[in-house]
């Protein structure tokens, strides 16, 4: 018997080109990079050319706020070696923290702004009503009725701080309060005039945020102050 021949098999089935289905999909990888390209540009200021100046409110803002917190951020850290009260403990950490990341965001800031961090034009961006009646620009100038290293209304001196550091227990609770609720009210002035004159969404924003959570802040520390038998220094 012969072998018959095998069956050829039948072709492949023809694919079809898909070309518009490729198309369609570097469309729209092409558009969500384009997109998110551009959400980072802004985010970061990427081909602006309407960047704050170095004379300006944003500017100012960031630089004297950032100096301002980290004395308060120097202030609460001893805290934890002198305070044997767990809610004075407890709002020093939330002081802390909360101060160096707002800190950290202005300097970074200035930084994306190509501007310096440290400028001798102290509230020389506040007008002379709004730093409190003295003209502050052009020189590093002692607060309202301080000397001695405090270069901003609020800012505890170098003798204060020294005198701060040598305390524990009460004593050191009283203190901390006392120049902490001044600091507070020293820089609130700062806040609200960034918040309504700076050019940056950012900024204002922080600056609200500053504002709203020390004023409440204020009010806790006055209670506390009182309820350990201490009472307020003059505000700045």
């Amino acid at each position: 018997m012969d072998d018959a021949d095998p069956t050829p098999a039948p072709p492949p089935p023809e694919r079809r080109p898909r070309s518009w289905l490729t198309a369609v999909l570097v469309t729209v990888i092409a558009a969500g990079l384009l997109a998110l390209g551009g959400g980072l540009a802004v985010a970061l200021g990427i081909g602006r050319t309407d960047q704050p100046a170095a004379d300006s409110v944003d500017a100012g803002f960031s630089r004297d706020m950032s100096r301002h917190h980290l004395q308060a951020v120097e202030m609460a850290n001893l805290a934890p070696g002198r305070s044997t009260d767990p809610d004075v403990a407890l709002l020093a950490f939330d002081i802390a923290s909360t101060q160096t990341n707002q800190a950290g965001r202005m300097q970074g800031w200035l930084t994306l702004w190509g501007l310096p961090l440290t400028s001798g034009d102290t509230m020389g961006w506040m007008d002379d009503a709004a730093a409190g009646g003295h003209d502050m620009s052009g020189h590093d100038m002692p607060a309202t009725g301080a000397a001695d290293g405090a270069v901003m209304p609020g800012m505890a001196t170098e003798t204060e701080l020294a005198q701060l550091r040598s305390l524990s227990g009460t004593p050191f609770d009283v203190m901390f309060l006392q120049l902490m609720i001044r600091h507070h009210q020293g820089g609130l002035e700062m806040a609200q005039y960034g918040q309504q004159h700076a050019g940056e969404a950012v900024v204002r924003g922080l600056a609200r945020s500053i504002a709203e959570t020390q004023t409440a802040e204020t009010t806790t520390m006055e209670k506390m102050l009182r309820a350990r038998g201490g009472a307020p220094l003059p505000a700045p």
